[in-house]
């Protein structure tokens, strides 16, 4: 636990950036129940894979605008002009085979139900909140199998890790710390 600039404990990772004590305390673990913000959700944890969050949040309204808001209909036609267009942006982390999968995802989430089958891998809520890091795991069985699932449905850029960090930012888990002020 941390005491934020409020004087507001939060989890650790939370108060060292201004963008992060917005996440943590606005959207980090409140239950995201829309293909369109769980397609959004899982974008932004594949871009993030090797690199700082807070790298994507701070380029997280660029990522919107160069993906159509994520709406997915309209990024599952992107093609290669629009790969060439994104490569090109500055604004967005630049890494074709992220960009490529994000389009991927968009095309197979045209076939499914995507809050159902996302929502499905929620695992029971604990009794109580973890007390530090030593309790937090990468991933868990149930992100194992949500990503072997999504795999199976063509997903891709969507590991054990990648699926357990868009389980905690969706709220199909809470993993803020016992004593964190944010009540979900």
């Amino acid at each position: 636990m941390a005491e934020g600039p409020d004087g507001l404990l939060r989890c650790a990772w939370s108060v060292s950036a201004a963008e992060y004590i917005a996440y943590h305390d606005e959207e980090w673990g409140r239950p995201v129940k829309t293909d369109q913000g769980l397609y959004e959700r899982m974008t932004l944890e594949a871009f993030q894979s090797g690199l700082a969050w807070i790298t994507i949040l701070r380029k997280r309204e660029n990522f919107r605008a160069a993906f159509a808001g994520f709406e997915i209909s309209r990024v599952a036609e992107f093609g290669e002009d629009d790969v060439a267009r994104l490569m090109a942006d500055a604004g967005i982390v630049r890494n074709r085979l992220k960009i490529e999968a994000a389009i991927a995802n968009a095309r197979a989430a045209l076939d499914v139900n995507l809050t159902d089958l996302i929502w499905s891998f929620a695992p029971e809520p604990r009794p109580s909140r973890r007390r530090g890091l030593a309790e937090l795991a990468a991933s868990t069985p149930e992100s194992k199998a949500l990503a072997k699932a999504l795999k199976k449905e063509g997903f891709r850029f969507v590991g054990p890790t990648t699926a357990y960090a868009m389980m905690q930012a969706c709220g199909l888990v809470d993993d803020h710390f016992e004593g964190c002020h944010v009540v979900l």
